[in-house]
């Protein structure tokens, strides 16, 4: 009997060893190592065994970050990777990580590189393990950027019609910037490491745009709100002042030097646009007709344009 149990007890242990592998992978690829970008480290691979290192000879590693030197421990929100500095068919091999705010880790002595990432700021840190329990912290030198929009004399924007997009404040030789985060909403704090970064307001889908640079300090909320010179636009082509919006129209949008600047096709134009002067082009059954207007900040209006003689154009003339 005592052999069977003795048996019984091995084949579950093996069925145990071999469900742990895939269960970690999982947890990997959750956690989104593959797409992993280190500051200073190219590459790196993940584990090739899923097998623990805490073994007997292991060395207990506590981590801990600040967002500034002498600031205290961030108690949430971090991720935690550790990599075996000697690269591997040129990656790093990541042997463990972690999630949430000071970390210890069972690793076996040796040397490492540590990355902890906090929202998109991050450090990376190389560390020594021993077999006497050591603590290490890393300072993120990071901070929040919280961004929003208004409109001359503060009126409110919709959040949904505002958007951001946060570059790297230096430009290459060519004026290209990194772009870092794209699609940021209002009012939604980013964490960033400390420095000058190229901020891009976008208001509507058209050519309202601001561009600022915003400097980000450490330990610190930075609050940035932008003044859009702009105003909401609906056009519609009608028969008669305050008529019904004639269907199935082509629109042509130019701006004042002529060149076009957005395309749709319904009974109504809308739209946001900047300031300044603009020429519309609307197109119903081969007939063509304009107008010219303008767009005061702030002011949101209604454009008709007449389908009549004194706006049609000549077919020729607006085919140019």
């Amino acid at each position: 009997m005592f052999e069977g149990t003795l048996r019984l007890l091995l084949v579950w242990l093996g069925a145990a060893l071999f469900m742990v592998p895939a269960s970690l992978a999982g947890a990997q690829e959750k956690d989104g190592v593959s797409n992993l970008k280190l500051p200073g480290i190219s590459s790196y691979a993940t584990p090739k065994s899923d097998t623990t290192l805490a073994v007997g000879n292991s060395g207990a590693i506590t981590l801990s970050a600040q967002l500034t030197d002498k600031g205290a421990d961030i108690t949430r929100g971090i991720v935690w990777r550790v990599f075996k500095p000697e690269t591997v068919n040129g990656k790093l091999p990541m042997v463990a990580s972690a999630h949430g705010g000071t970390a210890v880790f069972q690793l076996e002595p040796g040397s490492y590189l540590v990355h902890a990432s906090y929202g998109r700021a991050g450090a990376t840190k190389r560390i020594t393990v021993s077999k006497e329990a050591r603590r290490e912290s890393l300072v993120l030198d990071a901070g929040g950027l919280k961004l929003d929009a208004v409109l001359s004399g503060g009126a409110h924007i919709p959040p949904k019609k505002l958007r951001f997009s946060i570059y790297e404040g230096h430009a290459e030789p060519n004026g290209d910037r990194a772009l870092i985060i794209p699609d940021v909403e209002p009012n939604s704090v980013v964490r960033l490491n400390a420095g000058i970064y190229h901020v891009v307001s976008t208001y509507g889908a058209v050519n309202a745009v601001i561009r600022s640079d915003i400097r980000v300090e450490a330990g610190k909320l930075t609050e940035a709100t932008v003044e859009h010179h702009a105003a909401e636009i609906t056009m519609k082509l009608v028969r008669e002042t305050g008529g019904e919006a004639i269907a199935d129209t082509s629109w042509s949008l130019l701006n004042e030097s002529g060149d076009p600047i957005k395309e749709t096709v319904g009974a109504f134009a809308s739209m946001v646009l900047a300031e300044g002067d603009y020429t519309i082009i609307a197109k119903n059954r081969d007939r063509i007709y304009q107008k010219d207007f303008t767009v005061v900040a702030g002011q949101n209006q209604e454009i008709e344009v007449l389908a009549n003689e004194a706006a049609a154009m000549d077919p020729e003339e607006g085919a140019d």
